[in-house]
């Protein structure tokens, strides 16, 4: 889906830079075959929540497919529609539909970006705040490698900073506030990990080859470890996010197609 998402800006760059105007005009012809495909390519997002919701529907398609779908044509629509206007303003109307169009399309790349972060794959069940603390304690109970022995404590007080930093901060403060710790604990512990593998080093006269791997398999398990702490601070604070985009997401997507109805109704009778 990244890949798509970056052909299709790839695709609008393009348009906007080299003009459409000498070859598409929305009142006819292939400009104005963009528009209606558009439009109902934007139409067709509402089947994906239809699906979630009424299982009578279960025949047109699974949720995983229709969601994928949903995601398509998130970008195709406002892409069409684009090329359908020759990325300019128009009438009124024209630029209220437009105005109103890149905004559900931005506010639905928002909303991907929270959904990826409370769901442990893509289009996989959601994650509790439990999976996640789980995953973290069977990082620690992994068999640690001789570089990192040193830096175990130092680790560990980092995880309890971080998960402590944002307990008392509004869970929308949280993901920024536990970053910040995060980044922090980190270059502490890259410090740490250099001081004990020199040390190690040293004592067992290790050559540059071996000392280079061990530093690079503790910082392997200081990544693992912070990773995972990372989506037990952040978790709560983008699953509220993730609801306040939905709360908003919809209405906008209502005046979507009320100033789309107008559009087209004021083009065809006026």
């Amino acid at each position: 889906m990244a890949l798509f998402a970056f052909a299709c800006g790839a695709v609008v760059t393009a348009g906007w830079a080299f003009g459409t105007g000498r070859f598409l005009t929305p009142e006819r012809g292939s400009g104005y075959a963009l528009g209606i495909i558009g439009g109902s390519a934007m139409l067709l997002l509402l089947l994906y929540p239809a699906r979630k919701r009424l299982p009578w529907l279960r025949p047109i398609g699974s949720v995983r497919a229709w969601f994928q779908t949903h995601m398509v044509l998130g970008l195709v629509g406002p892409l069409l529609v684009l090329f359908h206007c020759n990325f300019s303003l128009g009438a009124a109307n024209s630029n209220v539909a437009l105005v109103c169009m890149l905004i559900v399309s931005a506010s639905g790349l928002v909303g991907r970006f929270f959904y990826s972060r409370i769901h442990m794959e893509f289009y996989g069940r959601k994650a509790t705040l439990g999976d996640l603390r789980d995953s973290a304690l069977k990082l620690k109970q992994l068999p640690t490698p001789p570089a990192v022995a040193a830096i175990v404590d130092p680790l560990t007080e980092v995880e309890r900073d971080v998960l402590g930093a944002g307990s008392r901060l509004p869970l929308l403060l949280r993901p920024a506030v536990a970053s910040w710790h995060l980044w922090q604990g980190h270059r502490r512990l890259r410090r740490c990990l250099a001081r004990a593998v020199r040390a190690d080093a040293v004592a067992r006269n290790l050559s540059t080859a071996q000392r280079r791997n061990l530093e690079q398999l503790g910082r392997q398990y200081i990544r693992r470890r912070l990773e995972a702490v990372r989506s037990v601070a952040q978790f709560e604070g983008y699953e509220r996010l993730f609801a306040l985009w939905h709360v908003l997401h919809l209405p906008l997507f209502v005046l979507l197609l009320i100033a789309g109805l107008v559009h087209v109704v004021s083009v065809h009778v006026y």
